[in-house]
């Protein structure tokens, strides 16, 4: 088993690294990500992890850029050999600058 840790990932075919990737063509110039981390994630049937990405902007509404972003990133088909992306939130915190994408996947 391997050891969990917020930098590394969880499983050996765990797809934050790719999700941050793929993640980082998708998002519109001025919105920049920070450090991401990952938990990992089960229910009664499925594994998986929750995937978090921080992201700061420069300038604008914090609102509209978070709506915006939210359903350009749920109309992706998202691909992630042996994950399914399950679900994406965008939330914003207006006072710091920052919006954090939170991506849940789940193995196939």
């Amino acid at each position: 088993m391997i050891a969990w840790s917020p930098a590394a990932p969880t499983r050996p075919a765990c797809p934050h690294r790719r999700l941050r990737r793929l993640l980082a063509r998708e998002l519109p110039h001025g919105l920049a990500l920070g450090a991401s981390t990952l938990r990992p994630w089960a229910s009664a049937s499925f594994v998986g992890a929750r995937h978090i990405f921080p992201c700061a902007f420069a300038v604008g509404d914090a609102e509209p850029l978070r709506q915006s972003l939210a359903a350009h990133l749920e109309a992706i088909e998202w691909r992630v050999a042996g994950h399914i992306v399950a679900d994406i939130a965008v939330e914003c915190d207006a006072e710091s600058a920052m919006l954090r994408i939170e991506m849940l996947t789940v193995e196939d």
